[in-house]
């Protein structure tokens, strides 16, 4: 059985490279749940929609990537915490609006709890705000 950091390792590369909940599944109970205190995420509450909103996302940032800073594991919470900064330009069609060819570096937190070797839930932490206005999505 591989460990939670394998495991959250390869739900994080997954999920960052747009795969959709299809390539995160195997990672992840079922109903996994989902949080984030940001305004595009207010209405996701399960892991499979929020694998297949970066699957959309990375649709109109085509050149969507991440430079990881931090991956660290407690055991005894049974946690993944990964700390990154997503980089990419509104450049492909589809988003809030037409492509505004803008660019953001914004950084970001993944907090996955596991339950019996898979992802239970996971927090997002991050300032959408800062990177909408980035993308020129917001004044």
């Amino acid at each position: 059985m591989a460990s939670i950091t394998e495991t959250a390792t390869a739900f994080f590369e997954a999920c960052e490279a747009g795969k959709g909940w299809a390539a995160c599944a195997a990672h992840c109970h079922p109903d996994a749940s989902f949080a984030a205190q940001a305004e595009p995420l207010a209405d996701t509450r399960s892991l499979r929609d929020y694998c297949d909103w970066m699957q959309g996302l990375i649709g109109f940032i085509p050149d969507g990537r991440y430079t990881l800073k931090a991956f660290v594991t407690d055991a005894a919470q049974d946690c993944v915490v990964a700390v990154a900064t997503f980089h990419g330009t509104h450049t492909g069609p589809g988003g809030p609006m037409a492509p505004t060819g803008k660019h953001t570096d914004t950084d970001y937190v993944y907090a996955m709890q596991f339950q019996d070797g898979r992802i239970r839930h996971m927090t997002k932490v991050w300032n959408a705000g800062w990177a909408m206005r980035e993308l020129g999505w917001a004044a």
